[in-house]
């Protein structure tokens, strides 16, 4: 590692590039003393970068920069572009804002309320054809919307969050035509009309208001829903809690007069219902003068500079290749990305480290796996970490990892949760079943999340096709509220997935010495393309034990390309043919 001296001389003179003021420290300082960040709002929204568009209601010409931007990125699945659309508060006339991939659209109010668009913003699947399960990357977050038709459309599958919105009307989560589907999330959000997913898989909405909900497919959860529908799994298979055990909502940019700030909601145990509809959200909100406005081309060792200087990370829209770990050492840190900013870790490092500290707020970006493996991508809290952060836990929100897809990655285990009372709050781990760098071996990548602390709560985890397990838990009293899953598609053949004497890596386990354990809306699916006779045991694997409790699980086999024998260790019935119908289990044990 260079020295600190060294690092902050490179810091200093990266900052202009990087959109703000060089660091000065007073004349007096030694030149090892840490610099101070000179403070300066940022208005209009300039010194974020080109890929950060910001509109207010004269801006000429709106819809043709939204159109501009769609046509860009419509198809561009594993392309490089990066943008995020940010609207200023008031209102905003007879648009449609089409999202493609790796696109966001925020407004900037401190309420959803501030922003209203008298349009919609829409997500639909014309560019493949009608189906809507590749649609990934894209979010919409604190904005108003009056649809033009009444209804909006939001036809969307992984990574594609729909947090802090106000819908004054319905909402569609369906391609037209009502094509294939595979999402989804919603927090924090408000339907005053009802939610049709009509082809939609599986979805979870999270500390939410809806004016009704229509019908479900395989496996829709609601926590802390008022209007939810009520608990009825399997037929029809809703999964409602009353309240969610602790959320702390995501944090967000907003413009106070012309400063940009970033509000941190507070935490809240027992949730239910936005935190936005009786007036100002409680929290706490931080000048964006105390955060180091990145963008591409910023080296590790810059970030890293910035950290220790006590500065928060804004990265802007765009990709950070990495030669070495992101560390967070300081409790309360943000790392709050726009526009899904990507770190690539290029030479078999970990992109992002977090020491074991409170109240760590990663939110907002993604980290694709370099061509070299890496042992972790993601590591919440050192290996052994045992501090209690029951008061203020760190929370792991919109971060999505991938492994292949855009070009070769390999990483051993994707994410590991080592500190205690973390909150993971919608997530999507992919090894990539298609694009570039896609093989059993190319993008080999073990394990997705391995969970070591304690008293750790996910609420919306989707992790998909791992050579081994998906997820791996094994600290104690852990919580998962809705998981979806689909096992690796391209396994060779029956031997490659065999689990000792148990056929098939299960996609959740629960590690044997686990006492207390508890999961809600759980779903699996196998489709082996390679190998359609290759069969799994079960899915969920867990030590029968009172402390350890399932509530509505079930698995489908795809098309027939491969069955499961149970749903949870030795309990459900298997999967049969090509019917895609689930097999469910109720209550475990």
């Amino acid at each position: 590692m260079p020295a600190r001296r060294s690092v902050l001389a490179a810091m200093a003179a990266a900052l202009p590039a990087a959109g703000l003021p060089a660091l000065a420290g007073p004349a007096s300082a030694s030149p090892s003393a840490p610099a101070a960040p000179t403070a300066g709002a940022l208005p209009g929204g300039g010194d974020l970068g080109p890929n950060v568009l910001v509109f207010d209601p004269g801006t000429p010409d709106i819809q043709g920069k939204l159109d501009e931007i769609f046509r860009q990125q419509e198809r561009a699945q594993f392309g490089t572009g990066r943008y995020a659309l940010l609207f200023k508060p008031g209102t905003y006339h007879g648009l449609n804002a089409q999202l493609g991939f790796y696109t966001s659209i925020a407004g900037l109010g401190l309420s959803p309320d501030d922003t209203v668009i008298n349009g919609d913003v829409t997500v639909d699947a014309g560019w493949f054809d009608g189906n809507a399960t590749q649609n990934f990357w894209r979010s919409a977050e604190n904005l108003a919307l009056i649809p033009v038709s009444g209804t909006n459309r939001w036809a969307v599958a992984q990574a594609a969050p729909f947090r802090r919105m106000h819908v004054r009307g319905g909402l569609n989560l369906a391609p037209d035509g009502y094509g294939w589907a595979s999402g989804g999330y919603i927090a924090d959000s408000r339907i005053d009309g009802t939610v049709g997913p009509y082809s939609q898989q599986q979805w979870y909405t999270r500390d939410s208001a809806v004016g009704g909900w229509t019908n479900a497919v395989w496996n829709m959860v609601f926590s802390g829903v008022e209007g939810a529908p009520a608990q009825s799994f399997p037929n029809p298979p809703y999964t409602t809690l009353d309240t969610t055990p602790v959320s702390r909502e995501k944090p967000f940019l907003y413009l106070d007069g012309d400063a940009y700030r970033v509000f941190l909601p507070e935490k809240r145990t027992g949730a239910r219902g936005t935190t936005w509809g009786s007036g100002t959200p409680r929290g706490t909100s931080l000048p964006l003068s105390q955060f180091y406005v990145a963008r591409p081309g910023v080296t590790a060792a810059t970030l890293n500079a910035a950290l220790d200087q006590g500065l928060h990370l804004l990265l802007t829209p765009g990709i950070y290749h990495l030669d070495r770990a992101v560390e967070v050492k300081r409790a309360h840190t943000v790392v709050l990305g726009l526009g899904y900013a990507t770190l690539i870790p290029d030479n078999g490092v970990t992109a992002l480290k977090v020491a074991d500290v409170d109240g760590v707020r990663l939110a907002g970006f993604l980290i694709d796996a370099g061509p070299v493996n890496s042992p972790t991508l993601l590591e919440v809290g050192p290996e052994g970490a045992s501090a209690n952060h029951s008061a203020d836990p760190t929370t792991v929100q919109d971060v999505f990892l991938r492994i292949g897809g855009a070009g070769p990655g390999k990483a051993t285990v994707s994410m590991v949760v080592n500190s205690n009372h973390t909150i993971i709050d919608h997530t999507w781990v992919w090894r990539a079943d298609h694009g570039d760098g896609v093989g059993w071996e190319t993008n080999r990548a073990d394990y997705g999340v391995r969970v070591n602390g304690n008293d750790v709560l996910a609420t919306g985890l989707f992790v998909e096709h791992f050579n081994k397990y998906d997820v791996e838990w094994r600290g104690e009293r852990g919580r998962t509220i809705f998981f979806q899953n689909e096992k690796a598609y391209d396994a060779p053949n029956q031997a490659a997935v065999q689990d000792g004497g148990t056929k098939g890596y299960a996609a959740y386990k629960v590690a044997d010495a686990v006492t207390t354990h508890e999961g809600w809306g759980l779903g699996s699916y196998c489709y082996y393309n390679v190998d359609p006779t290759i069969r799994q045991d079960h899915a969920f694997a867990a030590p029968r034990r009172s402390g350890v409790n399932f509530h509505d699980l079930l698995v489908v086999s795809l098309s027939g390309h491969g069955q499961f024998e149970h749903v949870i260790n030795d309990t459900g019935a298997a999967t049969s043919g090509t019917d895609t119908v689930p097999s469910t289990v109720v209550s475990y044990p």
